[in-house]
């Protein structure tokens, strides 16, 4: 792969007291990653080197430069966001680690919103130290939708799951009175489109949960099912989407019934993630699909129990890494694949106006 075309993926540096900066350095130490990705570290060079050395991780690919244009290829690229000091404290929640998680990740949208860089890797904010006048959002799904096109789906990646989410964060008291038709349709359409345009899935298979225990039970145990789910997957089916259920949630996963779809769809947060994570924590990602920039993020917190350790285990921010980078280049594929169909298409419907060709 030339320079030119390695895929160049922006990082946003997280909640600097956690483990963040860790497994961003140990993702980079193993230099083949630099064969198919230019990296560049949203932060302060002098905080990403000092911090190298507290971890007392080997590393001798760090790069400064002041912005996109200084980058260079088979380098841990570090853009300077701010100039002043910082002093590290791991494991500690401060005010002043959430100012600079934004000034990263602030920084780092701009460009990928300027297409200077393809994918965002964001490594895990303290959801409450970050909140300011200029953060006034439940977690980097929602931002993320405030700075792009298209409404976020929640969708968490693994080997053997995808798992996207009808209500994100929000309290459970609030779930039933959240979900519609509407808001159903509206996910199942994305994690739709989603499977197909940034997973090359032609026909993806859908499975829906139900929200209360047994999918309802035919009314017994709520009607969310029989008056909201169910009307919302037959006008699904309607429109084209191979979408199945309500499903029970403790029986579709005991089951193992998930293999046999492509996704699933939650309806709320945790119904989702429990299980995600009890079959793939440490190696899935969540992505926010949905929107026109792509960001991922390992599926892990800032971890402040094991901050500065040199304990963390990089696994998840790396398949994160691969992940922005596949699912780039599967959009960028398909995208091409639909415009050469509608040139095709118009082409044709060109020559049907014209009549055939005299001899």
């Amino acid at each position: 792969m030339t320079k030119s075309s390695k895929i160049k993926i922006g990082i946003s540096i997280g909640d600097y007291n956690g483990i963040g900066i860790e497994v961003i350095l140990k993702t980079f130490s193993d230099r083949r990653i630099f064969d198919f990705c230019t990296p560049i570290v949203y932060a302060n060079y002098g905080l990403i080197n000092f911090a190298k050395k507290e971890l007392n991780i080997e590393h001798s690919s760090l790069f400064g430069a002041k912005n996109i244009s200084e980058i260079k290829p088979f380098k841990l690229n570090i853009i300077d966001c701010w100039k002043e000091k910082i002093e590290l404290n791991f494991g500690a929640n401060e005010k002043a680690a959430g100012k600079y998680a934004l000034k990263s990740l602030e920084s780092a949208v701009d460009d990928l919103k300027e297409q200077n860089i393809n994918a965002l890797v964001t490594a895990p904010i303290n959801k409450n130290n970050i909140q300011s006048d200029e953060f006034k959002f439940p977690g980097h799904t929602e931002y993320l939708e405030s700075q792009s096109e298209g409404k976020a789906l929640m969708l968490m990646l693994s080997d053997e799951l995808r798992i996207g989410v009808v209500t994100g964060h929000l309290p459970l008291q609030r779930v039933s009175d959240h979900i519609s038709i509407e808001l159903i349709l509206e996910k199942l359409q994305q994690l739709n489109q989603s499977l197909k345009s940034d997973f090359s899935i032609r026909k993806p298979k859908i499975a829906v949960l139900g929200l209360n225990p047994h999918a309802g039970d035919n009314g017994v145990l709520g009607k969310e099912e029989s008056d909201i789910i169910i009307p919302s997957i037959e006008k699904a089916q309607e429109d084209g989407l191979l979408a199945f259920g309500p499903y029970p949630a403790d029986g579709f996963f005991g089951s193992n019934k998930m293999t046999a779809f492509d996704a699933v769809l939650a309806m709320y947060h945790d119904q989702g993630l429990i299980p995600f994570k009890t079959l793939s924590f440490g190696t899935g990602v969540n992505f926010t699909a949905g929107i026109n920039l792509i960001r991922t993020s390992p599926d892990h917190g800032t971890a402040y129990d094991i901050a500065g350790q040199n304990n963390a285990d990089e696994s998840s921010f790396r398949t994160a890494l691969y992940y922005a980078c596949d699912i780039f280049k599967n959009r960028s594929a398909n995208q091409k694949l639909l415009a050469n169909a509608l040139v095709t298409k118009k082409q044709k419907a060109y020559r049907e106006f014209k009549g055939p060709k005299r001899s």
